[in-house]
């Protein structure tokens, strides 16, 4: 009776520690994917930016592809010049109510600034 005891303690402790294990293994195995997805990630960033400077493995690859030429007659063409003409103004509208909200700002935090100046100077004078 004492040795059944003393082997279904070794059985638990055993299933315990195997439970303990399989979970520092899991986490373990998720420090890897996120490494590796960080990784990833950052060669990602680097292929954009080498792709953006016109260097790198995949900006290598690609040269040997055939780029599209342009089209000499769409700079012709009114209704092609319409719309880039649309895009530009719309760039510039949001652009100008950008420029619009920062002076507002701007302003306001100028004003706070300069009645916190006067304010100090006004109470001495009591």
């Amino acid at each position: 009776m004492g040795e059944t005891l003393d082997l279904e303690k070794k059985e638990t402790q055993h299933n315990l520690g195997n439970k303990i294990n399989h979970e520092e293994e899991d986490k373990n195995a998720g420090d890897v994917k996120e490494e590796t997805n960080k990784k990833e990630q950052t060669k990602d960033k680097k292929n954009k930016k080498a792709e953006k400077d016109g260097k790198g493995d995949e900006a290598k690859e690609t040269e040997g592809k055939v780029k599209k030429t342009k089209n000499p007659d769409d700079k012709k063409d009114p209704g092609k010049l319409k719309l880039k003409l649309e895009k530009i103004d719309a760039k510039i509208q949001a652009l100008a109510t950008k420029r619009g909200e920062i002076l507002k700002l701007l302003n306001q935090a100028e004003n706070k600034a300069s009645t916190l100046n006067e304010e100090p100077a006004a109470s001495p004078s009591s």
